[in-house]
């Protein structure tokens, strides 16, 4: 049977009684949901459009390239704008610690019990910045997530303080602690530091909060279940990322009639995921429909944004998060039975907000 959250949105999960759950998105998302499910473009504002159909959405974000104020990482930072070079070279950084953080083993006694997804946050981020100083580790805090002026003070006490660390043949140092570590002057160790909140948190934040989605969306799975299609199929349930931003632009009314010159397109994937259209049983968690389906060629799936601009990231994003599944489907960490509901915000990253993770022998409420 479906379950329905208490402002209506059907997210449902076939299984025994004992394991239904509910999702409560929060009221704007519920109410894109409700209202416009299954259309292809809907008004949303005086000066917003709403897209989903697949088709269009596909058209859309092909026309053009996403501006530097569109893209979701690399906006301009402190003033300064980010090429697509530094941007794509920032990824490389980062990249390099991930693989390196993969090719080590894990503590044996790795223990994930705890709230999601910040008990995965928090393993992340210790797996991937080891020995970084702390005025940088600092600014993996989900905290500095909801209050920017935060992040903002954060950034300019630790670029002034004394004692930077040395780069250099020894070094601990992760290679995108490095770039902090090399710049000269104070407003260079300001953006550095910017640059690794915004390179090495969303990693964190995203690898920990899908792999807390498919959690409560999808377990217990069954023993065949690959790990990656159970992520895929929860990316296609609540996307990382439930819109993408495209600002007025003449490629768009040419497009489609309905968007007027002044019209923003607000592209949204948490309803194409679930069009009708497009998915057999749209609400149900099914990852084995990811056998016969290429995640890369399916209409209307964007998990990482449109092929023309995949997500730099996501071959950070899905090895980690296999990683983290393995081990906890491995260990026998299980969603605590008396857990039954999971809010939804309205934040950048979809996510549920905490679930809790225990041993099967010892969980028993929440």
């Amino acid at each position: 049977m479906p379950s329905v959250s208490s402002t209506g949105a059907v997210l449902s999960v076939a299984r025994p009684p004992h394991h239904r759950r509910t999702t409560v998105l929060a009221p704007r998302l519920d109410a894109l949901m409700r209202e416009h499910l299954g259309k292809d473009l809907v008004r949303l504002e005086p000066d917003t459009i709403g897209v989903a159909g697949a088709e269009l959405s596909d058209r859309i974000l092909a026309a053009r390239k996403a501006t530097e104020t569109e893209r979701p990482t690399f906006k301009p930072l402190h003033g300064r704008s980010i090429s697509k070079t530094e941007a794509s070279s920032v990824m490389r950084t980062i990249g390099r610690d991930v693989r390196e953080a993969l090719r080590q083993p894990l503590p044996e006694r790795l223990d994930l019990s705890g709230p999601w997804p910040i008990t995965g946050h928090l393993f992340l981020r210790d797996l991937l910045l080891r020995d970084d100083p702390y005025r940088l580790r600092i600014l993996m805090s989900r905290k500095l997530e909801i209050d920017p002026k935060l992040t903002w003070t954060t950034i300019v006490a630790g670029a002034a303080l004394p004692r930077r660390p040395k780069p250099g043949p020894g070094s601990q140092l992760t290679h995108i602690a490095r770039l902090f570590a090399e710049a000269g002057s104070y407003d260079d160790r300001r953006y550095a530091m910017g640059m690794y909140r915004r390179a090495a948190a969303p990693v964190c934040f995203t690898v920990s909060t899908l792999v807390a989605n498919a959690l409560w969306l999808g377990s217990p799975f069954a023993d065949t279940a690959s790990n990656r299609n159970i992520l895929y199929e929860a990316m296609r349930l609540l996307p990382p990322s439930w819109n993408l931003l495209r600002n007025r632009s003449p490629e768009y009314p040419a497009i489609d009639d309905r968007i007027g010159p002044g019209d923003d397109v607000l592209l949204l994937p948490l309803l194409t995921h679930r069009d009708p259209a497009l998915w057999e049983d749209p609400n149900e968690f099914r990852s084995e429909r990811w056998d016969t389906l290429d995640p890369d060629d399916t209409p209307g799936y964007m998990p990482f944004g449109h092929v023309s601009e995949r997500c730099w990231g996501r071959h950070m994003v899905m090895p980690l998060a296999e990683l983290l599944l393995e081990n906890i489907r491995r260990s026998g960490l299980i969603v605590a039975p008396g857990q039954r509901t999971a809010d939804v915000p309205l934040v950048g990253l979809l996510g549920v907000q905490k679930i809790h993770l225990g041993h099967a022998s010892k969980v028993r409420h929440v």
